[in-house]
């Protein structure tokens, strides 16, 4: 919802980083979110390393994300949304590409820089059978919902040659 997503969701995934100093502190930071979350009625997902949830990983010299508020010592910081665009690509149910629609058109996420990072994504990841399945997804949001993103002059093969080029996946 922070990236301009209108649906609400009851559930929130997030990446927890706490300094080599506050280490010790790490059992405490959990307790803190398991009751926060409960008493919210609110989900949570998390993990001190975000690639952890998918088998597509973004390389960290490419992942980004901005700050949002701080909490006292608690800094929020929010992913870049062409970096959470590539895990919603590779989980790719329905409310997903619901969400890249309107927060990638939202956020003015360039589609070659995002083809770029899929490729790019697609090349650092470890080799397992869900790969395939995410350059399909990608290419099939290209193809399917790119002018509705990008309007009526985006040209879907550029965006899937960007990609390819950028995965070094070699035509047949």
């Amino acid at each position: 919802m922070l990236l301009g997503s209108r649906r609400t969701t009851a559930d929130a995934d997030f990446g927890l980083v706490v300094s080599a100093h506050d280490e010790p502190l790490w059992p405490e930071v959990e307790s803190a979110v398991i009751t926060a979350a409960r008493d919210t009625g609110v989900t949570v997902q998390y993990s001190n390393d975000i690639d952890r949830w998918s088998s597509v990983t973004i390389p960290p010299t490419r992942r980004r994300s901005r700050p949002h508020r701080r909490f006292g010592r608690l800094s929020v910081h929010v992913l870049d949304p062409a970096c959470w665009a590539v895990y919603k690509l590779a989980r790719y149910l329905d409310a997903d590409v619901e969400d890249l629609r309107y927060v990638l058109r939202r956020a003015h996420v360039p589609s070659g820089a995002l083809a770029r990072l899929c490729g790019t994504s697609l090349r650092a990841s470890p080799r397992s059978t869900q790969l395939f399945l995410f350059r399909r997804q990608v290419e099939h949001f290209f193809r399917t919902h790119g002018r509705a993103v990008w309007g009526r002059g985006f040209d879907a093969g550029s965006a899937i040659a960007a990609f390819h080029r950028a995965a070094q996946i070699t035509p047949r």
